[in-house]
């Protein structure tokens, strides 16, 4: 193997972990290589030992002792996510962990500073952000077609995941619910696109304290639902714009816009920031309406596993990793303000500064970053 493909050990086999094994061994092989995987549940990592030809299962704790391993990839379930990558951190591993970083802004934080102190990077999901969505409507932006940015809108209206996830009960548990699931995924959207956040207010209710699950292989199992799912929120950014955010497991159907940007010369319809691609919708001063535009960017497609990719290059490079802690920690602490806004009835007042990193090269071909 060469020196400069970093080894990866990939914690966690479970649902999203198939696009991980996927693109990390056919996209970005030659950044990258699958040392080994771990999960405790034997019949997912056998799974993955012969679907992607991993070479070798490991425990956890092998690997922290091995030192052909580099780089921990932690996809575990939320509530694991502190502990998992803690240890890695201390045992000398760089870390790149499925959203959220952890499941509250002070063990956020923690592990921040051991990354830091010990010179090792950290990062984390979502990397839909440097997909060809997100890119060419941050390439619009920067552009100057919408002008400066006065605000914008963001909306995650959904019903909830126990039709049709395999495994929805931490869907409903703390680091759960509409904000920890996918309001990282609308945040890092609009962050990137407008800057880093100051303020946040924030409300949150419960629909239901109870859900029955309706999909396979747990049907009609019920889960006692444990955190807010109808989550909304004010952010004021650093630039003096503000958006508008609801994320929800409460809406039977909604027509809202996912995001909108909303300029001094026109408007940007934002794709799903949950994809990687487009289309891409934009409205200026001339009064002839939404227009799509060509995307400009490489990684239409469900490409996770770019942003540990290009962490993995930053180790090699010296440079900030797109999808590095200083962003990670950023939308955890948005998050986590959002309940503490409710809890204390009062403005938050944002202790991380955000600034966006360089946007992606257009001229990459599949499998750079």
């Amino acid at each position: 193997m060469e020196r400069d493909i970093v080894n990866v050990g990939v914690v966690g086999c479970g649902n999203i972990s198939g696009i991980y094994f996927k693109n990390l061994t056919t996209v970005f092989n030659d950044i990258v290589n699958v040392y080994a995987c771990a999960d405790l549940i034997k019949e997912k990592e056998e799974k993955a030992l012969c679907e992607y030809k991993i070479p070798r299962a490991m425990t956890f704790e092998q690997m922290l002792l091995c030192d052909d391993i580099q780089l921990i990839l932690n996809i575990t379930q939320p509530f694991n996510h502190y502990e998992i990558s803690k240890r890695a951190l201390l045992a000398g591993k760089h870390v790149y962990v499925e959203k959220p970083l952890s499941l509250n802004f002070e063990q956020g934080l923690e592990l921040i500073n051991i990354a830091k102190a010990n010179k090792l990077l950290l990062g984390g999901a979502p990397d839909t952000f440097m997909g060809a969505g997100i890119q060419t409507s941050r390439k619009l932006i920067d552009d100057g077609y919408i002008g400066d940015i006065v605000g914008a809108t963001a909306f995650m209206m959904s019903k909830g995941h126990e039709s049709w996830h395999p495994d929805p009960e931490f869907y409903y548990k703390p680091g759960g619910g509409p904000m920890f699931d996918m309001g990282p995924y609308y945040i890092t959207a609009l962050i990137n696109l407008m800057g880093g956040v100051k303020s946040v207010a924030g409300m949150n209710t419960t629909a239901f304290k109870e859900r029955i699950i309706t999909s396979q292989p747990k049907y009609m199992q019920k889960i006692e639902v444990e955190t807010p799912t109808h989550v909304s929120a004010m952010l004021q950014f650093q630039s003096g714009a503000t958006a508008s955010i609801i994320t929800t497991f409460d809406c039977k159907k909604s027509d809202l816009p996912l995001i909108e940007i909303y300029g001094t010369k026109g408007s940007i319809k934002v794709p799903d920031p949950n994809c990687f691609s487009g289309p891409v919708y934009l409205a200026t001063s001339d009064g002839s309406g939404y227009k799509e535009v060509p995307l400009t960017h490489i990684y239409p497609d469900n490409s996770r596993g770019l942003g540990l990719a290009d962490l993995a290059k930053c180790l090699k490079t010296g440079n900030t990793p797109k999808a590095g802690c200083h962003q990670t920690g950023h939308v955890l602490e948005i998050m986590c303000a959002v309940f503490s806004s409710f809890e204390t009835g009062r403005y938050y007042k944002m202790k991380t500064k955000y600034k966006r990193t360089e946007p992606m090269l257009r001229d990459l071909v599949k499998g750079q970053v």
